[in-house]
């Protein structure tokens, strides 16, 4: 996956950038996801939530070069063309998760059929990374399916240079006829502000809102 240098002597977000990586600035959103059309739609054609959530968030973090933003391996700034969701799943050996990453695909029924087998095949490793070598060009996202909740903080103390995105999702809540997702992320500041954020959580419900256009109804 190419990655493009950030040349910072031109780069117009310099300056804040600089400012929050030396203090270390990570903050987190959390919101409510209106997914009543696509958990509606994903029950009609015997789809899976999970990777329908997963492939909506990476729909939208590719959108956007502050979500692609960070380091690459040999220390250098840029972004990715392309981040692949690296995600949890449950772990019955362990009695814990192991994380796993999907390759993303604009095509939601090619990535739902590839989670299939991933998961399949990484199920109960008894490891926490099974599927190796782990691309640098992954995002983590996790799930909570026991609780919901109204806020969410994770905290990397041991990096401070880790800029991308870390998502959390909760347990759904019906109210009425609608279905509410809890939906967290978190990001650095150096690369990311309030706007950026807030622009997430928007896309996320847009595209929620759109899960007929995406989900096609032939098998």
């Amino acid at each position: 996956m190419k990655f493009n240098l950030i040349d910072r002597d031109n780069w117009k977000r310099q300056e804040i950038f600089t400012h929050y990586l030396n203090q270390g600035t990570t903050f987190s959103l959390t919101a409510e996801i209106e997914i009543s059309s696509l958990y509606r739609k994903i029950k009609q054609q015997e789809y899976k939530l999970y990777p329908a959530l997963l492939f909506l968030m990476t729909c939208v973090v590719n959108s956007n070069t502050a979500f692609r933003t960070g380091y690459n391996s040999a220390g250098e700034l840029g972004y990715w063309d392309k981040l692949d969701p690296l995600y949890t799943i449950a772990d019955s050996v362990s009695e814990s998760f192991s994380a796993i990453w999907t390759a993303g695909t604009k095509d939601f029924q090619a990535f739902h059929d590839s989670y299939l087998s991933d998961v399949e095949n990484y199920k109960d490793s008894g490891q926490l990374f099974p599927k190796t070598p782990i691309p640098e060009h992954t995002f983590s996202v996790s799930m909570i399916p026991w609780t919901s909740f109204t806020g969410f903080n994770l905290n990397i103390s041991s990096n401070g240079n880790y800029l991308l995105p870390i998502i959390t999702a909760g347990k759904f809540t019906t109210i009425g006829d609608s279905i509410y997702l809890p939906l967290s992320l978190q990001v650095h500041h150096a690369v990311c502000d309030g706007y950026h954020a807030g622009w997430f959580m928007n896309e996320v419900q847009a595209m929620a809102d759109r899960a007929e256009e995406w989900i096609s109804g032939i098998r």
